[in-house]
C-alpha cells in the first residue's frame, strides 16, 4: 500500500530506488512489468511508468527491448574488504538513499576523458597562470621565510581575504569587510559551513530543480527536508517557495544547469520573500566571471537590505578545481557561528596557497587569466550555439544564456532518442555530455543535454557536435 500523504509517482520511484539501494534488488533483476505492478498497487499504468522513467534517467535500471525492464550494475567504488571481510559497519539507510541519488552524478564523474570531451564544471587549465604560481609559492618557502607555527585563523588567511573583499567589491559589487568573508575549499565546503550554522534537523531547504545534486545531497546529509522548486526563464519560481523554507539555494547568475540568469525582477521578489519569511538565501555564484557581452546583473547581495543573502563564490572554475579554495560572504550576524563550524569541523586551511592566491589576486595575475579565458571561452560559446543550431536545428533548441562554461538544449518532441540514449550512444561515439534530466530531484519536466565548453578544443567542436547529430538521430 503506498502512503496517501506522497506523490504516487514519487512514492513508487523511493521504494524501488530503496531496495536498490539496500541491496534487495539486486543488479539483473527484472522488474515487474508495468501493467502488472500498476494493478498490484491500485494505480494507473502512466503512474508506473512515469516512475520507471526516473529510474531509467538515473541510471538505477536499464530497458532492454522486448525483455523489461532490469536493475542496473551500480559500481560501488568502496575500499577492497579486508581479509577478515567486508566489516560490520554500514551506512545508515539515509546515506545509502543518497548514494543511489547521487550514483548518475558519480558515474558521468568517473567517466574518463573522451574524444571530445564537453564535460560540464571544468576549466580550462592552460589559462592557469602556472608560473606565476610557483613562483608566490617558492618565494614563501625559501629558507629564509618565516613559516606558520600556529593553526590559521578558522576565517582563512587575512591577506586572502582582503584581496577577496577588494576583488568581489569590484567584479560583483559586493562591498564588505574582510571580517565577513571565510575561506573555504570550495563553493560546496562553503555552503556546507553556512547550512550546519543555520539549519536544525527537518528545516525545509528550497532548491531550484534542476539544480545540481551534490548540493542537494549535502543539505539532505545535514538532516533538512530539500524541497525542490520549479524555474522558468526568469529563474526560480518564488511563487511556488514553501513558506516554511528556512534556506533558499539558487544559482542567480547563471542557473545550474540550464544557464540563464534570473531577471531583475524575480531578484527582488525573492529579496522581498525571504525578508517577509525570515529565510536565508545562499546565493552559489560559482562562474560569473565568465559573462560574454551581456552586462552583468546585480548580485542578491549588492541588493540585499535585510542581511539575508550569504553569498558563495569559487576560485575552481577561474584557476583549477584541483587548488579547493573558495569563500562565502555572511552578514555580520553569522559570522561567528560559520567560524565556529569551521573551527570544529577542520580547523582552517593551507595558509600557503592562499597567501600565494592573495599575490595573485593582488598583482593583477589572476584578472589577466581571466581576461584571457573569457575571451577563448566566449568564442567556444559561440561555436558550440552555432555547431548546435546547424547540426541539429529539428532536435535540439539552446536555452539562452551569456555566461559560465557549458550550454544547455532542451529536446524538441520530434527528436528520435530520449536524452538517456543520446548520452550512452554519444559516449560510444567518443563524445562525452551529460543529459539535463540527471539534475531533477522530481520528474523532470524538460528533457535535454547539457554540453560544456570548458575543456574542448574550438577546433574540435564541429565534429564533435557532427557525432553528437549522430547518437541523436540514431
Amino acid at each position: 500500500m503506498l502512503d496517501g500523504t506522497a506523490p504516487r509517482v514519487a512514492a513508487i520511484y523511493r521504494r524501488l530506488a530503496d531496495a536498490i539501494a539496500e541491496g534487495v534488488l539486486r543488479p539483473g533483476t527484472r522488474l515487474p512489468a508495468t501493467r502488472r505492478l500498476a494493478q498490484d498497487l491500485g494505480v494507473s499504468r502512466n503512474t508506473v511508468a512515469a516512475a520507471y522513467d526516473r529510474l531509467l534517467a538515473e541510471g538505477l535500471v536499464e530497458s532492454r527491448v522486448g525483455a523489461g525492464t532490469f536493475v542496473a550494475a551500480i559500481e560501488r567504488r568502496l575500499r577492497a574488504p579486508s581479509s577478515r571481510g567486508g566489516g560490520a559497519l554500514v551506512p545508515s539507510p539515509a546515506v545509502r538513499r543518497l548514494l543511489v541519488e547521487l550514483a548518475p552524478e558519480v558515474s558521468a564523474q568517473a567517466r574518463p576523458p573522451a574524444r571530445y570531451d564537453f564535460a560540464v564544471g571544468l576549466p580550462d587549465p592552460r589559462f592557469f597562470p602556472r608560473d606565476e604560481w610557483r613562483r608566490e609559492l617558492a618565494h614563501r618557502l625559501r629558507p629564509t621565510a618565516v613559516l606558520e607555527t600556529h593553526y590559521g585563523d578558522p576565517a582563512g588567511s587575512a591577506a586572502l581575504r582582503a584581496a577577496i573583499a577588494r576583488h568581489i567589491a569590484v567584479t560583483r559589487a559586493v562591498r564588505v569587510p574582510p571580517d565577513d568573508i571565510v575561506v573555504t575549499h570550495g563553493a560546496q565546503h562553503g555552503i556546507s559551513l553556512v547550512a550546519r550554522a543555520l539549519l536544525a534537523p527537518g528545516d525545509v531547504v528550497a532548491m531550484e530543480d534542476p539544480g545540481y545534486p551534490p548540493i542537494r545531497a549535502l543539505f539532505a546529509s545535514l538532516g533538512a527536508r530539500v524541497v525542490p522548486v520549479p524555474v522558468d526563464e526568469q529563474g526560480i519560481r518564488v511563487d511556488r517557495l514553501p513558506a516554511r523554507a528556512a534556506i533558499v539555494y539558487t544559482t542567480p547568475s547563471h542557473q545550474f544547469p540550464l544557464g540563464m540568469p534570473m531577471s531583475s525582477s524575480r531578484r527582488q521578489e525573492l529579496l522581498e520573500w525571504a525578508d517577509r519569511r525570515r529565510a536565508a538565501v545562499i546565493e552559489d555564484d560559482y562562474d560569473s566571471e565568465f559573462r560574454f557581452g551581456a552586462r552583468p546583473l546585480d548580485s542578491l547581495h549588492s541588493l540585499d537590505r535585510s542581511g539575508r543573502v550569504v553569498y558563495v563564490g569559487t576560485f575552481s572554475k577561474s584557476l583549477l578545481p584541483s587548488l579547493r579554495l573558495g569563500f562565502v560572504v555572511t552578514p555580520p550576524s553569522l559570522a561567528d557561528g560559520v567560524r565556529l563550524i569551521r573551527r570544529v569541523s577542520d580547523w582552517s586551511a593551507d595558509p600557503l596557497p592562499q597567501e600565494a592566491l592573495a599575490a595573485i589576486l593582488d598583482s593583477g595575475v589572476f584578472a589577466t587569466a581571466v581576461r584571457r579565458a573569457r575571451r577563448a571561452y566566449e568564442r567556444r560559446h559561440a561555436a558550440l550555439h552555432a555547431a548546435l543550431t546547424r547540426e541539429l536545428p529539428h532536435e535540439l533548441v539552446t536555452v539562452p544564456s551569456h555566461a559560465g562554461l557549458h550550454l544547455a538544449a532542451h529536446l524538441r518532441p520530434q527528436a528520435p532518442r530520449s536524452a538517456a540514449r543520446v548520452v550512452e550512444r554519444a559516449h560510444e561515439l567518443g563524445v562525452r555530455v551529460r543529459s539535463i534530466d540527471e539534475f531533477y530531484a522530481g520528474r523532470p519536466s524538460t528533457t535535454g543535454l547539457v554540453l560544456g565548453f570548458g575543456r574542448v578544443d574550438e577546433s574540435d567542436i564541429d565534429p564533435g557536435v557532427r557525432l553528437l547529430a549522430q547518437a541523436v538521430r540514431g
